[in-house]
């Protein structure tokens, strides 16, 4: 392929699509409301689509990876949202050391696997 690829965004659904919405925006996620369904959230340079739909088993298989400069530092400023405290459903997993780096994990309210992570340099 000559072109080249400008982003990668993928879909995701919600069981509470509103509960979603308000846990992105309060991870720290820009949202940009594109229907009463769909909404494109952005932190600089990522982005991903939620939408109004819930089928488990998709919702249950979704993993995402968020690569980071410093997952320490990250980690820091994660726990200072509470997060878990603020919505139901919501955990978070220490960082864990790995042979290509370092990650830790975050489900959603939905139960969509988020794993944050940097790689060793």
């Amino acid at each position: 392929m000559e072109q080249k690829a400008l982003s990668l965004r993928p879909f995701i659904g919600a069981k509470d699509f509103a509960v979603s919405r308000r846990f992105y925006r309060a991870f720290g996620f820009t949202e940009t409301v594109l229907s009463p369904a769909m909404s494109y959230f952005v932190l600089p340079g990522v982005g991903f689509y939620l939408q109004d739909a819930y089928v488990k088993d998709w919702i249950d298989n979704t993993m995402l990876f968020l690569e980071v400069e410093d997952v320490e530092k990250f980690w820091v400023e994660l726990g200072a949202l509470d997060l878990p405290g603020q919505f139901a459903g919501v955990r978070i997993t220490a960082i864990q050391p790995e042979l290509w780096g370092k990650e830790g994990f975050v489900h959603d309210p939905s139960g969509i696997l988020w794993h944050i992570g940097e790689f060793n340099k």
